[in-house]
């Protein structure tokens, strides 16, 4: 079949699933949109960066595109090491893209002794290159590189280890991403390799906001391609990147949206889509703060989506990565908030998890296997803590909040218990949880009893007008934080 005839007919077929469903292409009908139980009980996920953008480990997942802006750091490691854009530029390394050493059952080990609850491999970056079998392009891995439908064996390998499976899709991005290429002689030019570079549209002088807003057929590819993602692999939830905020994508969305949600009803299978900044009506889809969190209790259910490291998406030589008690510290707080933390981390171009990645996830796991009745299935409290460290709310803070102190408390709150998560260990093995004093009115019950997770003994605890006042064993705490279940 012709691209566009099979394009058209992929278009046909959305629109034919909308006509005979539910829910239509309008936000008053997707406000009728309801956030599955799973992934409010869910609260932690991994998200995978892994494309050919690992080759060069250098930068960032980015690198496909500093490679050809001139003066970066990137395109003069790239001329240094590789040669001149014209002679190699980024297909080049799609040859060198084996994933040799990928072992799908290996890696939803890791993510389920992690503690996780659902996973989000990328389905296609920013690069245009999809994991998968797309029918749209012949630049994706099963026809290059690997030679291998990588979300479909990740798909697989997911569902056996029980854990919800999900894909992300940054295809929007392809319209401007390569568009550095354009400014001197390099292979972005050649028409050749336009399946993979795209539009590489012009942008302004800071290299953000093209000139020109996607055009029909552009936008036409991108729904066909995530309806078909959708159809191939029944994922139940959808990661979306920034810029499908753009105004072009909005009658694009609620397609989507309405497609989308009829098959979940279709699979009798709850889905979810994130999104970004005003991509959507607020209630028709799931909110995402990228690299950082919010100050307080949203009402409606969001996510996190951060990174195990600081500088880097995507697998480098040199990752400045964050500690397992600062991310376990995160989740908590994030939790307490009504939201969910996706936490990303970045394979090798072989396909092997970096040793210290696996570390940092396995001592997560550890931690929630003792305290993870705090945190699974919970539902915010009236307030969501207390104490002297404040959160900046917002995308890009994630590396900015001060370490949490022994007098940070958040709670949550599951099947009529409190939770009290204490985020770090009392000098004095004394705890004061200001917040259930018997003079406020926040919890007025009488409190029977006062455990801590993974403990078999008795607390001594006594309640006054100041709060009450927990001792906690010396012996026993092994972790940066740790939870009392209040009853």
């Amino acid at each position: 079949m012709h691209e566009r005839e099979q394009l058209r007919h992929h278009l046909n077929h959305i629109d034919d699933i909308i006509e005979r469903g539910n829910y239509a292409p309008n936000w008053d009908s997707l406000s009728h949109y309801e956030i599955p139980d799973w992934y409010q009980d869910a609260k932690f996920g991994i998200f995978i960066h892994w494309g050919v953008y690992a080759v060069p480990s250098y930068n960032s997942e980015w690198y496909a595109r500093n490679m050809y802006i001139e003066g970066t750091d990137a395109y003069n490691h790239h001329v240094a090491h590789y040669g001149t854009q014209d002679k190699f530029g980024y297909k080049d390394f799609i040859p060198q893209f084996k994933a040799e050493k990928f072992n799908a059952e290996e890696w939803m080990q890791i993510v389920r002794q992690s503690g996780a609850k659902f996973v989000v491999p990328v389905a296609e970056h920013h690069d245009g290159f999809p994991m998968y079998d797309c029918p749209f392009t012949d630049w994706n891995a099963v026809k290059m590189g690997p030679h291998r439908d990588i979300i479909q064996e990740l798909s697989n390998a997911a569902r056996q280890q029980h854990l919800i499976f999900g894909v992300s899709s940054h295809r929007a991005e392809n319209w401007w991403f390569f568009n550095g290429g354009r400014q001197f002689d390099s292979d972005v030019n050649d028409p050749q390799n336009a399946g993979l570079y795209g539009p590489a549209e012009k942008c302004d002088p800071k290299g953000w906001i093209p000139e020109r807003q996607p055009h029909e057929a552009f936008l036409d590819d991108w729904l066909a391609r995530t309806c078909d993602l959708i159809d191939r692999y029944e994922p139940q939830l959808l990661w979306f990147d920034w810029w499908i905020r753009e105004p072009s994508f909005k009658p694009y969305l609620k397609r989507l949206a309405a497609y989308y949600y009829n098959k979940g009803l279709d699979w009798n299978r709850g889905v979810a889509i994130n999104y970004k900044e005003d991509a959507f009506q607020e209630g028709t889809a799931v909110f995402d703060v990228e690299r950082g969190q919010l100050d307080d209790i949203r009402p409606s259910f969001w996510q996190t989506d951060t990174s195990v490291s600081e500088n880097s998406w995507s697998y480098t030589s040199h990752h400045r990565y964050k500690t397992a008690d600062s991310i376990i510290g995160d989740l908590i707080d994030i939790v307490s908030k009504n939201g969910a933390l996706l936490l990303n981390i970045g394979p090798r171009p072989d396909g092997t998890i970096p040793e210290q990645e696996q570390e940092i996830l396995k001592a997560i796991g550890q931690w929630l296997a003792v305290y993870g009745e705090a945190i699974y299935s919970t539902r915010p409290w009236k307030v969501f803590g207390e104490g002297p460290t404040k959160i900046e709310s917002g995308s890009f803070t994630d590396t900015k909040r001060k370490p949490f102190t022994a007098q940070d408390i958040r709670f949550t709150t599951r099947e009529g218990r409190l939770y009290a998560i204490l985020m770090k260990k009392p000098d004095n093995h004394r705890i004061l949880i200001q917040s259930l004093a018997e003079t406020l009115r926040l919890y007025p019950n009488q409190i029977e009893s006062v455990e801590l997770l993974g403990y078999s003994g008795e607390l001594e605890w006594t309640r006054n007008e100041h709060g009450l006042t927990v001792v906690l064993p010396e012996d026993h705490l092994i972790h940066g934080a740790f939870a009392l279940r209040i009853r």
